[in-house]
């Protein structure tokens, strides 16, 4: 085992119950290994997840991408990162494209997908893209599914416009005499 993974997995290992141990096993890995994409997909995880600051984690998500495009693991995240930045034209591209590379979790990069969608308050959509995710899915992704679902449709029910109750003509009349 080379040093690099020794360390990249000691940072794994530690992400998220201890940051300054997982910082620790960072730097020494990277300092093995400047273009690990694994590593600096962590980096802009703890960036975003720790400190919300989506534009350094941005880069190290866009430097990863450019030594390795087809780092499958990194798109999800990135994706989230987008989503929190409300970055939403670039999500969306991001998801387009990675529903493209081969070996990505369709369902993961569909459920983000969804997340947009709701985001940007287009629950009918949403739930239409839903319904690929359950196709995309395996039996014991359905409970995710599921609340998602649940979620979405209580969302598309505060949505609908209120029905106005109509009185009808004979309710008129009695309230005239």
């Amino acid at each position: 085992m080379k040093n690099t993974d020794k360390y990249l997995f000691q940072a794994l290992d530690n992400y998220p119950y201890s940051l300054e141990e997982t910082i620790e096993s960072l730097d020494y890995a990277m300092s093995y290994d400047a273009k690990n994409t694994t590593a600096l997909c962590l980096y802009a995880r703890i960036q975003t997840e720790q400190l919300q600051n989506y534009e350094a984690a941005k880069t190290y998500f866009q430097e990863a991408l450019a030594i390795n495009i087809d780092a499958v693991a990194v798109y999800p995240y990135y994706i989230e990162t987008l989503l929190l930045n409300e970055d939403y034209e670039e999500a969306s591209k991001l998801i387009d494209f990675a529903l493209t590379i081969k070996g990505i979790d369709k369902m993961a990069i569909l459920l983000k997908r969804v997340q947009l969608l709701e985001r940007q308050h287009k629950i009918k959509a949403a739930i239409k893209v839903l319904k690929e995710v359950k196709l995309a899915s395996f039996a014991n992704d359905s409970f995710e599914i599921d609340e998602v679902t649940k979620r979405l449709k209580a969302k598309k029910d505060l949505l609908k416009p209120k029905e106005k109750s109509k009185k009808k003509k004979s309710d008129k009349i009695v309230k005239k005499k």
